[in-house]
């Protein structure tokens, strides 16, 4: 049988999701966590694999990540969540698990992607949101030109070739991707990006995050941003921002799954961002 997991989990002890040689990643922990909830010795046997709807970098959190795997055994709904979670370390948890039908995949059948990316910014950096948000050191009396990054939004929405946002290391097969929306909740000290798209390119959200505050903070115009765009040169965006404010927030699939909802009411993060 096929089944879907819905997990959270703070990516800051982890190189990443995608499993690696001598790494500690979070597919790593969960492949094992269900390996030995289900009764399979993961140095003896083939343990289980799972197949994300988005391989996270390291250091970058989840709220709302999906992922599907195939298992010949059959357990309850809640005996999935609770047999698995006592085998993952704390900063990983399942929320949900639901079976589905073969023809589901956690990453070819989402047809949305939601990231969500905090900001701090003030004189000082808060100790208190290490490795939970992005930093930006500010005078007490400046704030960002958020009309203008709002502005320099507006070029992004649609379907385009984010070459410019995209990293060397990059394996997509196509840089042409289409962005729904990129809303900003400002809330000083704070500021969030909420953006949402089809898919992403690998560092494509924190590049994007970077060339906003260059916007935001007057060294470049709103104008700017579709200049970069229309370059399709990595080169000339500004340079990757930290991975500790992103959070994947959300992956939409068709209802035909009924793919539940991310729990979203134990976040720190404000509520109306959701």
């Amino acid at each position: 049988m096929r089944v879907a997991l819905g997990l959270q989990y703070d990516g800051s002890p982890y190189s990443g999701w995608q499993s690696q040689v001598n790494q500690n990643t979070i597919q790593d922990q969960l492949e094992k966590a269900i390996s030995a909830f289900v009764g399979i010795d993961a140095l003896k046997a083939n343990p289980i694999r799972v197949i994300t709807a988005g391989r996270t970098d390291t250091g970058v959190h989840a709220l709302g990540q999906v992922v599907h795997f195939d298992v010949e055994v059959q357990r309850e709904n809640w005996s999935w969540v609770r047999g698995v979670n006592t085998f993952l370390p704390e900063s990983i948890v399942v929320n949900w698990a639901l079976p589905v039908p073969d023809e589901f995949s956690a990453r070819y059948s989402a047809y949305e992607r939601t990231y969500i990316y905090a900001l701090h910014a003030g004189p000082c950096r808060s100790p208190m949101s290490a490795a939970r948000a992005g930093y930006v050191m500010l005078p007490a009396d400046r704030w960002f030109n958020i009309d203008a990054m709002r502005l320099a939004a507006e070029c992004l929405i649609g379907e385009h070739d984010f070459t410019s946002f995209r990293s060397s290391e990059c394996q997509s097969k196509t840089p042409i991707k289409t962005m729904y929306s990129v809303d900003m909740f400002t809330d000083e000290p704070w500021l969030y990006f909420k953006i949402k798209g089809n898919a992403f390119l690998h560092h494509m959200v924190r590049n994007l995050v970077g060339s906003f505050i260059q916007i935001g903070v007057g060294k470049q115009s709103a104008e700017w941003m579709s200049e970069v765009l229309a370059a399709k040169d990595r080169s000339i965006a500004a340079p990757t921002f930290s991975p500790a404010g992103l959070y994947l927030a959300q992956i939409a699939y068709p209802e035909e799954f009924h793919i539940p909802q991310p729990w979203l009411e134990n976040s720190w993060l404000p509520k109306y961002l959701f």
